[in-house]
């Protein structure tokens, strides 16, 4: 029987193939906007997992009210607030970090970019925590003044003639011997940046006092809820004021998921009303299918069809409407979230990596057949109501 529906519903389908495909291309609209926003949703929640998996959870950050990374300023830390962590006595290291804009000339060429200065001491231990490493030279040595480790863009495509180990750089007029070039990280902002020791980033950016960010990591086994707690109280008593942040990994990655949850739930509404727009023309184009063949369910009521029969009949002709629909939209969906990642690459966002979620295409060709079928219900109870002899008169 469901055979016999199937055919049916295909040959209906067929007869009427424009009027199918034009209802057809709000089901792929929407599914393909749901598919693609949820495809570059996971792969970018993904991405900034691993990101701070790398991070540690061992690592706490210490920052000003209202500071939110590199090129943002918001005054507030002191070399003091520097000290008065490190006097809780239960980290590796402190290692405070300025974050500037600067000029950078190299040959004749000027630019502007990210810079950043951070304890010439601290800074390979910092690094190699996080797990980031270099593909050429080496990192800064503790006293070191007047060196430079360059992001990988900034290597390789910043400049007309690539920086090498040991080109020289000018920033903000100070000259810097390039000692080595970190690895490729993913995303533009680390990869466009350059790393210098503190003293002269203290120099030329004319600051030396002020702390952009304070970076605490802990000993092992370490209580990081405690020590966190331990790190603002002593703030709070050092400083008399609560203009400052402590924060973990896990509450930065956490603020961030919350924010990305949001967007994705108002784009993917947004997006469902593409849905709901190609159910109402499935709804619609059914109903002037029921007008039309109201002499063919005359004649199979009477020969026997029965109300079920129709109804059947006319559910998987619009489950195949919203079907179709569904796996186009899939198909484009797909398409668009890895042409995303493509771009998001080319931009030096490598880290954004898109992948197929089969979980996902079925949940997507599922709900399309089901807004499909939904949408062809009343018409179909509609059709199946329709008296024999009522409709074998109508013209």
């Amino acid at each position: 029987m469901i055979h016999d529906y199937f055919n049916f519903a295909i040959l209906s389908v067929r007869h009427r193939a424009l009027r199918s495909w034009l209802t057809i291309i709000g089901i792929v609209i929407g599914v393909a906007a749901i598919m693609a926003l949820i495809m570059v949703s996971v792969g970018l929640k993904t991405a900034i997992k691993e990101q701070f998996d790398l991070f540690g959870s061992e690592r706490i950050l210490i920052s000003a009210q209202g500071f939110q990374g590199p090129g943002t300023l918001a005054a507030g830390l002191t070399k003091k607030d520097v000290e008065t962590v490190k006097s809780i006595g239960s980290f590796k290291y402190v290692a405070p970090a300025l974050f500037r804009q600067a000029e950078v000339r190299f040959k004749n060429e000027v630019k502007f970019t990210s810079v950043s200065g951070f304890p010439a001491k601290d800074f390979e231990e910092a690094f190699g925590d996080i797990g980031v490493d270099l593909t050429e030279g080496r990192m800064f040595r503790k006293g070191e003044k007047g060196v430079a480790v360059i992001g990988f863009r900034v290597a390789t495509e910043m400049f007309d003639e690539d920086p090498r180990i040991k080109s020289r750089i000018k920033i903000n007029g100070e000259s810097f011997k390039v000692i080595g070039i970190f690895e490729e990280i993913g995303n533009s902002q680390d990869d466009n940046a350059i790393n210098v020791p503190m003293e002269d980033a203290r120099v030329i950016f004319k600051e030396p006092n002020a702390v952009d960010g304070i970076m605490a990591q802990a000993k092992p086994g370490a209580d990081i809820p405690f020590l966190q707690k331990r790190v603002e109280r002593a703030l709070e008593r050092a400083r008399d004021d609560e203009n400052f942040q402590v924060l973990t990994a896990a509450q930065i990655l956490d603020q961030i998921n919350t924010t990305l949850a949001v967007v994705q739930v108002v784009l993917i509404g947004i997006a469902a009303i593409s849905l709901l727009v190609g159910g109402i023309g499935i709804m619609n184009s059914m109903y002037t299918s029921v007008v039309e063949r109201t002499r063919d369910i005359g004649i199979m009521k009477a020969i026997g069809a029965t109300k079920n029969d129709i109804i059947g009949i006319f559910l998987m002709e619009s489950g195949l409407v919203g079907l179709f629909g569904g796996i186009i939209g899939v198909a484009l969906g797909t398409g668009l979230a890895f042409l995303v990642g493509f771009i998001a690459d080319q931009a030096g966002f490598s880290l954004l990596k898109i992948t197929i979620n089969w979980g996902l295409i079925l949940f997507g060709l599922g709900f399309a057949v089901v807004i499909g079928m939904i949408s062809g219900t009343l018409p179909a109870v509609r059709a199946s109501r329709l008296k024999p002899v009522d409709a074998l008169r109508y013209e």
